[in-house]
């Protein structure tokens, strides 16, 4: 009965020879696969899925962990040759802004991967509070504040810079339409929290 049934379901639906129906209900009885074994099976297969988060999360990690050290040894540099060199208080400002800059862009890639870590494998990791993700709308307000602070410490730099004073007025535009463009789209898509 159950390799008639599944013929006609399947002729039904796949418009398979009489001989392709046959072997495939035989394979289904000898294995003894109904329909609430396939449907567990993928389900379990769609929950295994989460797991490849694991590597774009560990990854951000990792470049976060080497944007923050070539950040640090810019730093250090900077200082280093501020104190050894006679150089202008303008290029320090511009050579320090930009090992921030590293620094902060390390700081998104570390959001980033422990957000990602956080939302799909595992939420009881220990990290601080302002780090905790609950679900994308943390994540994404997390990543606004700190590219917001990226746009700032680049503008501050390109201010600075007295080779670029051209270009303060419309990099300020941009940054400053940037700037709003985020807090809009974070306003609009913030949820009401209950």
């Amino acid at each position: 009965m159950l390799l008639n049934v599944n013929a006609k379901w399947f002729g039904r639906y796949f418009h398979k020879s009489s001989l392709q129906l046959k072997i495939l209900s035989a394979v289904m009885m000898g294995w003894k696969i109904s329909y609430s074994t396939i449907i567990s099976h993928m389900k379990r297969l769609l929950e295994l899925t989460r797991y490849a988060v694991v590597i774009p999360s560990f990854a951000a990690i990792l470049g976060a962990l080497l944007l923050m050290v070539q950040g640090s040894v810019e730093m250090v540099a900077v200082v280093i040759e501020s104190i050894s060199d006679q150089t202008t208080l303008k290029d320090v400002i511009v050579d320090v802004l930009t090992a921030i800059d590293a620094i902060l862009l390390g700081t998104v890639l570390l959001v980033i991967g422990f957000g990602l870590y956080e939302l799909f494998i595992d939420t009881n990791i220990q990290v601080p509070d302002w780090l905790r993700v609950q679900d994308l709308d943390d994540l994404k307000s997390k990543l606004i504040g700190v590219v917001v602070a990226i746009i700032a410490v680049v503008f501050v730099g390109i201010f600075v810079d007295s080779n670029r004073a051209s270009d303060v007025i419309s990099y300020g535009v941009g940054a400053g339409a940037l700037v709003v463009g985020l807090a809009i789209f974070a306003f609009a898509t913030k949820k009401s929290k209950k």
